[in-house]
């Protein structure tokens, strides 16, 4: 007998979830779960849950219809498609943060941390913020096309361009894309500032690059450690480097001159706050010269993702972990208040501001702040021979 499920389709309404259909159905096993999913078939992943796009009218629910049909579903495994844009770079006039314009080579991140304020985002696609986020991934291989494009533009302005905003540039499917050393090469080719943020020791790769752009005052990248330990970070961040790796990662960019900042984000009450300082003292030991820190966000989707991953790995405390983020959001889940999105209000997220603030003034970190340089800037000369139509 084929293995089934018995599936639920459900509609959004005002009233609650309203049941359409129930139906048994041979096994899909791309099929989206509603709830927890199975430890198996996420093994690797860092969400507990897939639940559905909040955009999409309707969900389906799968159960097992009593013939063990959901054991024999598949593991998520990582799917990359191609996305095609028309253009690259992204505008913002957020005043809270240091940078009007970004870039993403790709959307969704295999990095699977469970806090990522960017899991939302996958809702626009139909996808859920959930397992799908880090498994169903979009390249984007015009990037470095399209940047080259806007760059040549008249009355183009330079500012910095921040990389790694919303997902991580270096995530594993980079090593076969290679977009974001792509789009070095022409940033490099333009004397254009870069500014990257990641958790992954594959940004080695560009110290060739980046070394150079450094050289000229013109790149400087963040590392980011939530803890460092081990255990914690394979389960909150399962696909990312090791915080050891981290670390030696933030020497090897110091070491090849390039200015390293280090970002102890998030900072979960209860389960890393313990390691700030900690954090601090290695990652200056390793050479980083400048620190950030951003508390938990627990933004529309994420708000559910980090209770069901709390309650799968740490249920003795989850009442107390989410007691303390909601004290850094004025008693809500989240707040997203222009200045306190990112370091919350309250006597728990002061405690944690000084903390942090006490620990950088004695280790020596953040004495100086490295502004990158916008008068460099120039347009290549074209080769083809050809004058510019502008």
């Amino acid at each position: 007998m084929a293995a089934a499920r018995r599936s639920v389709l459900k509609r959004r309404t005002d009233m609650g979830d309203e049941v359409i259909s129930v139906r048994v159905a041979p096994l899909d096993p791309m099929a989206h779960v509603g709830h927890q999913v199975d430890p198996d078939r996420r093994r690797g992943r860092g969400a507990v849950s897939n639940p559905a796009p909040r955009y999409e009218p309707t969900h389906r629910e799968d159960e097992d219809d009593g013939w063990g049909g959901l054991e024999a579903l598949a593991p998520f495994t990582t799917e990359v498609a191609v996305e095609k844009p028309r253009t690259i770079i992204t505008r913002n006039d957020s005043p809270d943060i240091s940078f009007d314009r970004s870039i993403n080579p790709y959307r969704g991140c295999e990095h699977g941390c469970v806090y990522c304020f960017a899991r939302p985002t996958h809702a626009y696609m139909g996808l859920s913020p959930g397992l799908d986020f880090e498994s169903k991934l979009f390249a984007k291989p015009d990037a470095a096309v399209l940047l080259e494009k806007e760059l040549s533009a008249a009355g183009y302005t330079p500012r910095t361009i921040a990389i790694g905003t919303n997902t991580d540039p270096y995530q594993p499917i980079e090593k076969r894309y290679r977009i974001m050393r792509q789009l070095l090469e022409v940033l490099e080719r333009f004397n254009h500032p870069v500014g990257i943020v990641t958790k992954s020791a594959l940004v080695t790769r560009d110290i060739d690059i980046l070394s150079r752009m450094a050289a000229r005052g013109l790149a400087k990248v963040a590392v980011s450690v939530t803890t460092l330990d081990a255990k914690l970070a394979r389960t909150m961040e399962p696909r990312a480097a090791t915080p050891e790796r981290r670390i030696e990662t933030i020497r090897a960019l110091a070491d090849a001159g390039i200015p390293t900042t280090v970002m102890v984000a998030p900072v979960m009450p209860a389960v890393n706050d313990a390691e700030i300082e900690r954090i601090l003292e290695r990652a200056h030991e390793a050479g980083a010269r400048e620190a950030g820190y951003v508390m938990l966000r627990l933004p529309l989707e994420v708000r559910d993702l980090v209770r069901d991953w709390l309650m799968a790995n740490y249920p003795d405390k989850a009442r107390h972990v989410l007691s303390l983020v909601k004290s850094t959001r004025g008693g809500k889940d989240y707040d997203s208040t222009w200045g306190q999105r990112m370091v919350g209000s309250g006597p728990y997220a002061w405690m944690i501001g000084r903390r942090f603030e006490m620990a950088c003034e004695r280790i020596g970190l953040n004495k100086r702040r490295t502004r990158l340089k916008t008068d460099l800037f120039a347009r290549p000369k074209s080769d083809k021979g050809q004058l510019s139509l502008f």
